[in-house]
């Protein structure tokens, strides 16, 4: 599948694995993303729902990053309040629903780990 260059207008499943990487929106994307999983206790610890829902909630903070913009711009025919509302709350709901209380991620301890090496 071809690399794209920028977020779609649509959400679609799978767009920040499909962003050609050498891309700033790429980078930017990919950091957001890495700061929220590891915000949530790291990528390895979550579930299929759970990224799920960070895909959408990255892709929603980008159209109203996009939107603010348009509105800061002057260009008031682009900015729509009533769907900028919507979107402000659907990612409120998606961050309730995530938590937005950073979690320590699962490490092993140093004494559990050389026990581990002792034992093998």
């Amino acid at each position: 599948m071809p690399k794209i260059d920028a977020i779609p207008d649509k959400f679609a499943a799978g767009y920040i694995d499909r962003l050609d990487g050498r891309t700033a929106i790429a980078q930017d994307m990919r950091a957001r993303w890495a700061a929220m999983t590891d915000d949530l206790g790291g990528e390895g610890s979550l579930s299929y729902s759970q990224r799920s829902l960070i895909e959408r909630a990255l892709w929603l903070e980008h159209w109203l990053h996009v939107q603010e913009r348009a509105l800061a711009d002057g260009d008031y025919q682009a900015f729509d309040a009533g769907k900028w509302t919507q979107a402000c709350n659907s990612l409120q709901g998606i961050l309730k629903t995530l938590g937005i209380e950073r979690r320590a991620k699962d490490v092993t301890s140093l004494q559990d780990y050389i026990k581990g090496r002792a034992a093998s």
